[in-house]
C-alpha cells in the first residue's frame, strides 16, 4: 500500500501557505500585465478614447437635454430624434477608412440588417424612455436610477454573451453601484414644481426601463459582434453606429412627423429662453455629443465586454448628477 510522505515538497508547502496582501497584489498585476501583453498598444489607445468619448460626451448630452426642458423645451420626441440625427456624423469618418484600409464594406445580409434594425428600433425607444426621464425627474432621481443600467448590462452580458460573473465581477458591481448611488444623492437640486405626480411616476417608471433596454442594447450589439461579423478590425463598430443610428433616426423621425414635432422646433426657437440662437446650439450640440457618446459605448463592446460597457455607464452617472446643478439651475 501506498504511504502519504510525511514530509511534503517545497513546491506543496508554498501552495498551501496563506497568501499575503502582497502575494495578491503581485498575482493581480502580473495578470493584468498579462492580459496588457496580449493586445497591441493600438487596440488600448483605442480603448482609451473610446472610455474618455463615453465619460465625456453622455453626460454633456444628459445635460443638454435637461437644458432643453429647463428652458421651455417640451418634446419627447425631439430629443429622441437629437440622439439619433447624428448618424452622418460616423458616415463621414467610416468611409475614408475603406479607402485608407483597402477593405470593403461588411455584406449586409439579411440577418444582419434584421438584427440592425431592432437594435435601431430598441436604442429608439431607449431613448424616447429616456427623454420622459429628462423631462420629469430631478436629475438626484435619474442619476439614481439611471446608475442601475450596470446591473441589467452584467445580467444581459451573462445571459446573451456569456461573459463570466465572477465573485470579484459581483462585489466591482455592488461597490460600484452602490457608490454611484450615494454620489448621486449627493445632489442639491429638487424636483421640478410644475410636475405632477402622475409625470413623475410616469418618469421614474421610464428611467428604470430605459436603464433595462440600455443594458440590453449593450448585450445584443456585442452577441452582433460575436455572432454575425466578428472583431475583425476596428470599421465594424463604424458600420454598425451609422447603420444602427439610421435606423434610429427613421423610427424617430416618422415618431416626429406623427406627433406633428417638427411645426413645434419653430415654436419652441421663439418661445426658448435665449432665443433661436440658444435653442439650435442646444440641438445641434446635442446631436454631436450623443452621436460621440454612442459611438464610444459601442467601441467599448467591441474592444472590451458589455460589462465595462456598463462599468463606464455608470460612473459618469454621478458626473452628469453634479453638474447638472450648476450648470442648468
Amino acid at each position: 500500500m501506498e504511504q502519504t510522505p510525511l514530509l511534503r515538497s517545497g513546491e506543496e508547502m508554498e501552495n498551501l501557505r496563506p497568501k499575503s496582501c502582497q502575494d495578491k497584489i503581485s498575482a493581480f498585476w502580473t495578470t493584468v500585465w498579462k492580459g496588457y501583453k496580449s493586445k497591441p498598444i493600438s487596440h488600448w489607445i483605442l480603448l482609451a478614447l473610446s472610455s474618455a468619448a463615453m465619460l465625456v460626451a453622455f453626460p454633456a448630452s444628459s445635460l443638454l437635454s435637461r437644458i432643453y426642458f429647463a428652458n421651455g423645451g417640451t418634446s419627447k420626441w425631439i430629443i429622441s430624434w437629437v440622439a439619433a440625427a447624428g448618424w452622418p456624423i460616423t458616415a463621414l469618418v467610416l468611409i475614408p477608412t475603406y479607402f485608407i484600409l483597402g477593405i470593403f464594406p461588411t455584406p449586409l445580409n439579411f440577418k444582419l440588417a434584421a438584427s440592425y434594425a431592432v437594435l435601431g428600433f430598441l436604442s429608439a425607444a431607449d431613448n424616447l424612455m429616456y427623454a420622459y426621464a429628462y423631462a420629469y425627474l430631478p436629475p438626484s432621481t435619474a442619476s439614481l436610477l439611471g446608475s442601475t443600467s450596470l446591473i441589467f448590462s452584467a445580467l444581459f452580458g451573462y445571459l446573451l454573451v456569456k461573459n463570466k460573473i465572477n465573485a470579484s465581477t459581483i462585489n466591482a458591481i455592488v461597490i460600484i453601484t452602490a457608490a454611484m448611488a450615494i454620489i448621486a444623492l449627493d445632489s442639491d437640486s429638487d424636483r421640478y414644481a410644475s410636475i405632477s405626480d402622475r409625470q413623475y411616476a410616469l418618469g421614474f417608471v421610464c428611467d428604470i426601463l430605459a436603464s433595462a433596454l440600455h443594458g440590453l442594447i449593450f448585450a445584443l450589439s456585442e452577441l452582433v459582434f460575436d455572432k454575425l461579423v466578428g472583431r475583425r478590425s476596428f470599421h465594424v463598430v463604424l458600420e454598425q453606429q451609422v447603420i444602427v443610428s439610421l435606423f434610429a433616426f427613421i423610427f424617430t423621425t416618422i415618431g416626429l412627423i406623427v406627433n406633428n414635432d417638427f411645426h413645434r422646433m419653430a415654436t419652441e426657437a421663439r418661445t426658448f429662453k435665449g432665443g433661436r440662437s440658444s435653442y439650435l446650439s442646444v440641438l445641434v450640440w446635442g446631436i454631436v455629443t450623443f452621436q460621440l457618446g454612442i459611438l464610444g459605448g459601442t467601441a467599448v463592446l467591441f474592444l472590451a465586454s458589455t460589462v465595462l460597457a456598463g462599468v463606464l455607464n455608470a460612473i459618469r452617472v454621478p458626473l452628469t448628477s453634479s453638474c447638472s446643478y450648476y450648470i442648468v439651475e
